[in-house]
């Protein structure tokens, strides 16, 4: 059904959170409540957009004037914060990752399909809504760069104090692949249009070594493709630099490679044959970009399946990488 009306929303902590409740207000929506462990973030957050600060987080799932709970709090709350919204019949729009085990990922799918389409869900894979990646998408669908056959995509994270000082370092066995990793593997399941069914993996802890935070601050992984493409995958939250995506898509016909040099299309093997530049920007026009997109499909009653599976995909193929480098082992993916 076609939304009648303003979209009524609630948003789940206040960090990036605070970005996605002006983003909302901005695009016209009615912003009802919004919800932070700090309640005095939540009082200016909400004085400042004229709503509700909610007590307690249970508030916004009871409230039955809300269409859209946006969810913006730690990792390791996604899961049972998106399954309360699944069965208080909200739409949903989480962060990354939607969830952080497959048990978790199994009950939010359940959740979500006992609605039958009628609820909404999305996570915030931002880069998506990238003019530059929406034109390698538009480039190798049109067959412009012919064949993949191999695709290469890095999280250059570049803040290491982000899991020694802050919440990241407190949840056990935290995932680079899921906490960052992500925004890259649903980037290379996007441009690929098709599924790993294979994997291997390695990683190691020696940047925040003197931390002893129990898990890999850099791993990278080897995605095996049906088609015979193979991935790369690296997350790299140690690493002295700034903050890069780097991404590599090699096609039989053409190269296309975004790194800190620019991004660039190659249609030749010559040396004589210059590069072709890429002017798009490889960052959306900001971080509440894609929650828009997201406002307007709920608006025109889009059917979003097709998405929300590429959601679990990426975060299927991210738990697949984080347990081969648990075993050292190749493991067969498995798809929730």
């Amino acid at each position: 059904m076609i939304q009648d009306g303003p979209l009524r929303c609630a948003v789940l902590g206040l960090g990036v959170g605070e970005v996605h409740a002006r983003a909302l207000v901005e695009a016209g929506c009615d912003l009802r409540q919004v919800y932070d462990p700090d309640a005095h973030k939540a009082w200016e957050v909400a004085t400042a957009y004229h709503c509700l600060a909610a007590q307690h987080v249970e508030d916004i799932f009871d409230d039955g004037a809300v269409d859209l709970v946006v969810i913006a709090s730690p990792d390791d709350m996604h899961a049972r914060q998106v399954l309360a919204a699944l069965k208080a019949g909200k739409h949903v729009f989480v962060e990354k990752p939607v969830c952080l085990t497959v048990q978790d990922l199994r009950r939010i799918r359940r959740a979500w399909s006992a609605h039958g389409g009628r609820v909404k869900l999305l996570s915030n894979h931002i880069l998506r809504a990238a003019p530059l990646y929406q034109r390698v998408k538009a480039d190798v669908d049109a067959g412009r760069l012919g064949t993949l056959y191999a695709l290469d995509g890095e999280y250059l994270y570049g803040r290491l104090e982000k899991i020694t000082n802050g919440w990241r370092g407190q949840i056990p066995d935290y995932s680079v692949f899921l906490g960052g990793g992500i925004h890259m593997a649903d980037l290379m399941l996007w441009l690929a249009g098709e599924r790993p069914v294979a994997v291997r993996a390695r990683g190691n802890a020696l940047c925040s070594h003197p931390h002893r935070l129990g898990f890999n601050d850099f791993a990278v992984a080897e995605l095996v493709f049906p088609s015979g493409m193979v991935g790369r995958l690296a997350a790299n939250f140690g690493c002295v630099q700034p903050h890069q995506h780097v991404l590599r898509v090699y096609g039989t016909k053409g190269t296309v490679l975004y790194d800190d040099a620019g991004a660039r299309t190659y249609t030749s093997r010559s040396p004589e044959t210059p590069h072709t530049p890429l002017a798009e920007s490889p960052h959306p026009e900001h971080k509440g970009a894609l929650l828009m997109q997201f406002v307007r499909w709920i608006a025109e009653d889009k059917d979003l399946a097709p998405m929300t599976q590429e959601v679990f995909d990426a975060v299927s193929v991210c738990l697949a990488c984080d347990k081969a480098a648990a075993t050292g082992e190749e493991m067969e993916m498995e798809y929730v």
